[in-house]
């Protein structure tokens, strides 16, 4: 049968062919063909509905034709299209096809095809399924023991609502996999927690190392042995099984008695000094490594950024056909588009290759902007990506009125949210990621997202690391953020200590956030205070390059000095302190500006405003500048005609300060003046909402 009869009985709905046929056939004529003859209103309805730029997208085409060919498999419209369509395609396909299907899924749900109570996106009820249950997670392994296969489920459903999935997920790994699993291999037959001392010898001895493969130079592949560094914690995990179970056999005979036995690891075992002197070392050195290139890598990331949006600008300057030489490159862009307003985002180089500049530039934005806010913040990557517009506040001081920004951030590793000041450098790189991810209406998009750790979809939120993808936005992956980190790094060409390139870690940046902000004076807990750590000795192990030996004599002066000063010093702050204290705030007021001395301390300059050098001018006062500096003139000149000399001397004093702070002033104005307007909103502008609190809500 030719093609075109093939074509016409379709169209006819003749014939239904099985999905596994149908399936990439007629890839040119079948979708305008299938609109046209079966259904038209649906497919116009559809088109209709949805912007042009999704319609008219590679990922929007391919999913018409999905459609189309689902229409032909399973016969009626497009509103007779059911989520079970959908899956059917999504097993029988390849990975290639998951993107057009997870599309399509998405436009017919925005249709209001699908069920209201359907989950936003497919992904729900496929790969990211959400949680396991703890005994699906044990049968992973295939344990042959059932007693002992049952006694770790338990164990892991009495402890699974006091810690979160992953430790659970965790906890399955080692007890199922790294012990036990490892036991019923080498031991064919065991079927008791008790263990014989030759077999919990020989398996502490076979955790002690484990074996990685390496590809050598040449290409081959060998075996090596090495030290596993999670020995320790594996058998610190297998431990506290053996103990919680004989303790919880105390408590509740009946359940847990049967399954007590001697625990194969004592104490002595678990000394993890060495590990922790180890790993802290580690740590440090990979900080000092890292720490020093810091600014090498800011740099690149901005140069790697201006690079690949002047290509994209460039390419987008150029006609169809012709070629544009942009930073000493030349590049051919293609003849003919299907993009939308006639603009492709590829183009060829001198050597013939193609080069995505959209996704360069998309790539090298993310990465400068993920280096920016993880170096000013020393956040987490999971904290990171759950940036969003309702977490940038406003506080406003309850007597001033000063406006101070902050971040908030949610909860994540311990639970705890915490607050952040803003530096004006943040502001700039928030200001640019949300001009960014604003959408026509001027409103970032809410979207849902997974949480990989926990394995739940996350409410909708508008998150500030998110793109739009045929019309449909999803959060930016940690993967795909330390790619654009590490993509900037390659173009330093820095090697680490073993001649390899230099590679970041978003956590790199906590570690060298928190030991800049201690090297620089910050006190230790005050850095665990914005890390959010539960213990300060957390924070001590991030801060690297820090002596020891002051960090103890630090906290050793604390606890003598509590020891020594009467009690009632640290007890609760009153409201009339409370109230001194912002009081300090309203007398820094001045008629130049404002005092910028520290809490507590008096004038140094027995209120000579003029000559004090913590006096913030304010621009807006430069007149009544001038006017003091003009007015000191004319006392100066009357002082030297009525030969008051001992006035001449602080007069001239003041004179020179207040052309010091004029000279300061006029720098800041032209340096404001000339500053490039680039359409990036103020702080008021992005601030999603406006925290007011009194006095007495910020006590507490």
């Amino acid at each position: 049968m030719s093609r075109t009869g093939l074509l016409a009985l379709l169209c006819a709905d003749a014939i239904r062919p099985n999905p596994h046929f149908i399936n990439g056939i007629l890839s040119r004529h079948l979708r305008p063909a299938i609109e046209v003859s079966r259904d038209p209103e649906g497919f116009a309805y559809l088109r209709a509905s949805l912007p042009v730029d999704v319609v008219t997208s590679k990922k929007g085409s391919a999913a018409l034709k999905l459609i189309s060919e689902i229409i032909v498999s399973q016969g009626g419209g497009v509103r007779d299209i059911t989520v079970g369509d959908l899956l059917l395609w999504l097993q029988m396909s390849g990975s290639r096809e998951t993107i057009r299907i997870l599309t399509a899924y998405e436009l017919l749900r925005d249709l209001g095809s699908l069920p209201a109570d359907g989950p936003p996106t497919l992904r729900r009820i496929t790969y990211r399924s959400g949680q396991v249950h703890p005994a699906q997670l044990v049968d992973r392994y295939r344990l042959k023991c059932q007693p002992v296969r049952d006694a770790i489920v338990a164990y892991l459903l009495e402890r699974s609502p006091a810690i979160d999935y992953g430790t659970v997920k965790s906890l399955s790994a080692t007890l199922a996999l790294r012990f036990w699993a490892d036991i019923e291999h080498h031991h064919p037959g065991i079927d008791s927690l008790n263990l014989p001392t030759d077999v919990s010898a020989a398996w502490k001895a076979r955790l002690a190392t484990k074996i990685v493969r390496k590809r050598l130079p040449d290409g081959s592949v060998v075996e090596m042995t090495e030290p596993r560094r999670s020995a320790v914690a594996v058998k610190t995990t297998v431990r506290a099984f053996y103990l919680d179970l004989a303790q919880w056999a105390l408590e509740e005979p009946e359940k847990w008695a049967g399954w007590v036995a001697p625990c194969p690891v004592s104490a002595s075992e678990l000394v993890v000094k060495k590990v922790e002197r180890q790993r802290k070392s580690r740590m440090d050195q990979r900080t000092r490594e890292r720490l020093p290139v810091v600014p090498m890598l800011v740099k690149a990331a901005e140069r790697r950024l201006k690079e690949a949006q002047g290509r994209l600008r460039a390419l987008n300057a150029a006609s169809l056909g012709a070629e544009f030489t942009v930073s000493g490159e030349t590049f051919a862009v293609p003849r003919t588009t299907t993009r939308v307003g006639g603009r492709p985002t590829r183009a060829w180089d001198s050597q013939g290759v193609a080069r995505d500049f959209g996704a360069e530039e998309r790539m090298a934005f993310w990465g400068w902007a993920a280096i920016e806010i993880l170096r000013h913040s020393g956040i987490r990557i999971e904290e990171l990506q759950e940036l969003g517009h309702h977490s940038i506040i406003s506080y406003t001081l309850p007597t001033t009125g000063q406006v101070v920004p902050l971040l908030q951030i949610a909860p994540s590793k311990t639970d705890q949210e915490r607050l952040l000041l803003v530096t004006p450098e943040l502001a700039d790189v928030l200001s640019t990621v949300i001009s960014r991810v604003r959408g026509a209406d001027g409103k970032v998009a809410v979207i849902p997202s997974y949480d990989g750790h926990e394995r739940v979809w996350n409410p909708p939120m508008p998150l500030l690391f998110q793109e739009s993808n045929a019309g449909q936005g999803h959060r930016l992956s940690a993967s795909f953020i330390r790619k654009g980190i590490n993509k900037a790094l390659a173009d330093t060409g820095l090697l680490d200590n073993t001649g390899e390139p230099l590679t970041f870690q978003p956590h790199d940046f906590r570690r060298i956030f928190i030991t800049d902000s201690i090297l620089n004076g910050l006190p230790p807990h005050i850095a665990q205070v914005i890390a959010g750590h539960e213990h300060i000795g957390t924070t001590m192990g991030y801060a690297a390059i820090y002596p020891a030996d002051a960090i103890e004599a630090h906290r050793a002066f604390i606890a003598r000095r509590r020891a020594l000063r009467p009690v009632e010093e640290y007890r609760t702050v009153t409201p009339e302190e409370w109230d001194e204290f912002l009081g300090h705030f309203e007398r820094r007021k001045l008629a130049l500006g404002e005092c910028g001395r520290a809490y507590g301390t008096d004038c140094a300059h027995e209120h000579a405003c003029v000559r004090c050098p913590v006096l913030i001018v304010h621009a807006t006062e430069k007149p009544r500048l001038v006017e003091i500096h003009d007015n000191l003139r004319a006392r100066i000149q009357e002082a030297e005609h009525e030969g008051w000399l001992g006035e001449i001397e602080g007069l001239q004093s003041s004179l020179t300060h207040a052309e010091e702070k004029l000279a300061q002033l006029d720098a800041q104005i032209a340096r404001k003046q000339e500053a490039v307007n680039l359409g990036i909103p103020t702080f008021r502008e992005i601030v999603a909402r406006t925290a007011a609190v009194d006095a007495s809500c910020d006590r507490e």
